[in-house]
């Protein structure tokens, strides 16, 4: 699993391997799925230490490996207290913070093409659910784990970044086209690059930021100064997005940055090697704007 895992996360492939997992909600059970890149590992069902005054949805904290770690009961998250115990915890790494959460069992693992994802319908029932992919019996759900941990630790997935001591003036010439699925990372990251007065153009997938792209240079040059995407992202993923930008010589001047919780070391020079010009983590956000600054002052 893990060298096909490299292989994916290098390359523009524009595949995932996903861990489908189930939890009871009532008499029947919800299928979902976590992107393999996510996964730590799997455990039994451990002891789990109760913890006075805990936020909403934190079932305890576990130690693994030496390691004090925070369970998420996913039920009651998703809305409902299931008949049975939860079976197994799939331990999760991403956005350098390591957490449980609390499944009924866990099936398979499918290697898919992000073409096969599907956006979720928008309703308000699917609050946490980023992305879905149609079974032959089934459909397996995608959640945003940004924005649950986001809800049970008041934003502490996000943090601000520092305003700009300069002109705002002269962040408005500039465009940044932000990409990403979850619409809590666009209107939260948006915000704060419109507050610090920069033009922004959303797009919530490859797919959709390339169709943005092609069609702003049909009447006239293109006028987006950087790109920020996401790597997992339904119909095309962050770094087939790259690749494609990075064929077209005209558009060889805009600096591509990568925004992901997924970047370790490991992911950081392989998503270079395929053509990002840099890669911005959440521990990056407090000085994103410098790093911003840094790119224009690049390329003038």
């Amino acid at each position: 699993m893990k060298s096909h895992l490299s292989i994916l996360l290098e390359s523009d492939t524009n595949e995932l391997e996903l861990l489908e997992f189930s939890v009871d909600h009532g008499a029947t059970p919800g299928y979902f799925g976590v992107n393999v890149a996510k996964v730590r590992e799997i455990v039994r069902m451990p002891d789990i230490t109760r913890i006075a005054l805990s936020p909403e949805g934190i079932a305890g904290t576990m130690t693994r490996r030496g390691k004090i770690i925070p369970v998420i009961n996913l039920a009651r998250v998703l809305g409902s207290e299931p008949p049975r115990k939860a079976d197994r915890v799939i331990i999760l790494e991403f956005n350098q913070v390591t957490v449980g959460i609390m499944v009924g069992a866990v099936s398979s693992v499918h290697r898919l093409s992000w073409g096969e994802i599907e956006a979720p319908p928008t309703t308000g029932a699917g609050l946490y659910i980023i992305a879905l992919v149609k079974m032959e019996e089934r459909i397996i759900l995608m959640l945003d784990f940004e924005r649950i941990l986001a809800d049970i630790f008041d934003g502490g997935t996000v943090k601000p970044m520092t305003l700009p001591h300069g002109n705002p003036l002269k962040n408005g010439e500039r465009t940044i086209l932000f990409v990403d699925d979850s619409s809590f990372i666009r209107s939260t990251i948006g915000a704060l690059l419109r507050q610090a007065g920069f033009r922004v153009k959303e797009a919530v997938n490859g797919e959709d930021a390339w169709r943005i792209i092609q069609e702003s240079v049909e009447i006239a040059p293109l006028d987006i100064d950087i790109v920020i995407t996401d790597v997992e992202m339904p119909r095309m993923d962050g770094l087939h997005l790259i690749s494609l930008i990075k064929k077209e010589s005209r558009f060889s001047g805009v600096p591509l940055f990568i925004f992901s919780s997924l970047a370790s070391d490991d992911n950081k020079r392989k998503w270079k090697n395929v053509g990002a010009d840099g890669i911005i983590t959440k521990a990056d956000l407090p000085r994103l704007l410098q790093i911003l600054d840094e790119a224009f002052n690049v390329i003038g």
